[in-house]
């Protein structure tokens, strides 16, 4: 067998590999990225998703906690992973 055609044999499974980086796990790692930024630039007067769907004013942070007003005198705390996203970022 000729070494050239061992290798020719891979190629295919290199292209794959390949395919698979930039087209899953790059774009993913950008996004966790973002996220992470996202999630650690939260202050209070921020309007917030929750992963349950509650939209809501943050209105105190401790630590991890987020104490998030979701109504006039109603607070909830929710931990700081469990926010989706900001609504209506500036």
């Amino acid at each position: 067998m000729n070494p050239n055609a061992a290798f020719m044999q891979f190629i295919p499974l290199i292209a794959i590999m390949a395919i698979f980086y930039f087209l899953l796990i790059r774009p993913q790692q950008k996004q966790a990225k973002e996220r992470k930024i996202m999630l650690d630039a939260l202050k209070a007067g921020d309007k917030v998703l929750t992963n349950g769907g509650i939209i809501g004013l943050v209105t105190g942070m401790n630590g991890d906690d987020l104490e998030v007003e979701i109504a006039k005198s109603v607070k909830v705390t929710v931990l700081r992973s469990a926010v989706a996203g900001l609504v209506n970022p500036k």
